[in-house]
């Protein structure tokens, strides 16, 4: 089998084998593919803008938004887009100018003498490319700091969701970087020294690294990685706790801790998540969520998010990630031994004539950028259809669970996605074209609509099987 797929992959390199031989400005080509990302995702907020001048929202919502409400959620939707068109134009430039004056070679050398002032030489690929890493993210992530102080302190604190001080800001910031540290550090190390050890039978091998960190980080994220910006506490005994847990019992959910999360500890904004091993899962509830939902609106978003732990949608989504990651690693041995790909991004004959394996990655990634933006598109469609699936399995609950308790369960699942809209001050007015390329969720309109659909035919249903 193993020797079969080597194969497949030779026969696919042998068919990249442009890649090395023919002269091709490969900078060009990445100016020219991000700059036409950028443009359309900007086209695309200016398709979106004009409806945030809409003075009434869609008739099915017209009873749950009060003139106020909807015209705080147009201003709010009318800033985002700005302020998304502005940085959007600002970091493509910035990235641009990276690309166009050679800083990437700029920073695989300041790296490089980094480490040998560490007393370590050129031959140390792996010590260097961490530096090279550090030196990028942060000369990278800086300039654009300023950008996110706005957006948090400004664009949020002005609509009223920001809850985050300068102080936890700051913690926030450098916690990040301290994690980026700890955990990027040797993951990198780790995915670097796979590359050197398998050879150019690196692909499964990388894979099955890939799969163990996933699971890894699983594992760690909700007992040291969470706690470190947020506290998530038992949910308290009450009509909320219990609910929940008696819905995890009927579905025989794995159900093994029931949080809250402070989320308004930094942001207003609510939701409710579930994560964990296939065995044990864990269910996180914002508090904005239960202080502005009653319990049972709460159970029917849980009873939604438990739809796609029923139908297995991370698995799902995890399969067709590892595609993905496949793809990706299939294509990109000729890249790596390409050193004139290299010399198109102003690095030395040195330095290209043994292409460092994090630079060719990194550039290659950048070659694909167009391909990520299509498969994104992609993604968003099947995530969509998941969400349809998961409404259904919440409006089906009373059939799939014999329990009458259950018949509302598609009115309180709309009444609580109308009151996560209201709060959030969500957009309710969306192109289309906009939402396929960035919605991951179909709009609240249309998620009415379709809990009316799945209801009525439950209803037409039962009236059939009375009649039989």
């Amino acid at each position: 089998m193993m020797d079969f797929l080597h194969s497949q992959l030779a026969t696919l390199q042998s068919k990249l084998s442009f890649v090395a031989t023919d002269p091709i400005d490969w900078k060009f080509y990445v100016q020219a593919f991000s700059w036409g990302v950028t443009l359309f995702e900007s086209y695309l907020l200016i398709r979106q803008y004009p409806l945030y001048s809409k003075k009434e929202p869609p008739a099915v919502l017209a009873g749950h938004f009060d003139a106020e409400v909807f015209q705080k959620s147009q201003d709010y939707g009318k800033d985002k887009a700005q302020f998304s068109l502005v940085t959007g134009l600002l970091k493509q430039g910035l990235d641009s100018a990276m690309l166009q004056y050679g800083f990437y070679a700029w920073a695989w050398d300041a790296g490089g003498r980094i480490t040998s002032r560490l007393g370590y030489g050129p031959e140390y690929e792996i010590l260097q490319s961490l530096a090279f890493s550090c030196v990028l993210f942060f000369s990278s992530s800086i300039p654009t700091l300023p950008l996110s102080i706005y957006q948090t302190f400004v664009l949020e604190e002005k609509h009223g969701f920001n809850k985050t001080t300068p102080t936890l800001f700051v913690t926030d910031l450098l916690k990040g970087w301290a994690l980026g540290f700890v955990i990027g550090s040797p993951f990198l190390a780790a995915f670097l020294y796979v590359f050197k050890w398998a050879g150019d039978r690196f692909v499964p091998w990388l894979m099955a690294f890939l799969l163990s960190f996933q699971v890894i980080m699983v594992i760690i994220y909700p007992t040291l990685i969470q706690p470190l910006f947020n506290k998530l506490s038992p949910l308290v005994e009450g009509e909320l706790r219990t609910r929940t847990e008696a819905l995890a019992a009927k579905l025989k959910f794995p159900l093994t801790h029931l949080y809250e999360i402070d989320g308004s500890k930094r942001s207003s904004h609510s939701n409710a998540y579930f994560f964990g091993l296939p065995w044990s899962k864990h269910i996180v509830i914002f508090d904005t969520l239960i202080k502005e939902s009653k319990p049972d609106e709460v159970e029917a978003v849980l009873a939604h998010e438990l739809g796609h732990w029923y139908h297995m949608h991370p698995t799902k989504l995890l399969c067709i990630s590892q595609v993905h990651i496949f793809t990706i690693l299939a294509l990109f041995p000729a890249f790596l031994h390409a050193p004139q790909f290299l010399r198109a991004f102003d690095f030395s004959k040195l330095v290209a004539s043994r292409p460092p394996t994090i630079v060719a990655f990194l550039l290659f990634q950048m070659i694909l950028t167009p391909l990520e933006a299509i498969i994104g598109i992609g993604m968003n469609a099947i995530s969509r259809q998941f969400e349809w699936e998961a409404d259904r399995f919440a409006c089906e609950l009373q059939d799939r669970l014999s329990s009458s308790e259950m018949k509302d369960m598609g009115d309180r699942l709309g009444r609580a996605l109308i009151t996560l809209h209201v709060k959030n001050l969500s957009t309710v007015w969306v192109d289309w074209l906009y939402s396929a390329y960035h919605h991951s969720h179909p709009t609240l309109t249309e998620r009415l609509k379709a809990l009316e659909g799945f209801q009525a035919k439950h209803a037409s249903n039962s009236i059939e099987k009375k009649e039989l």
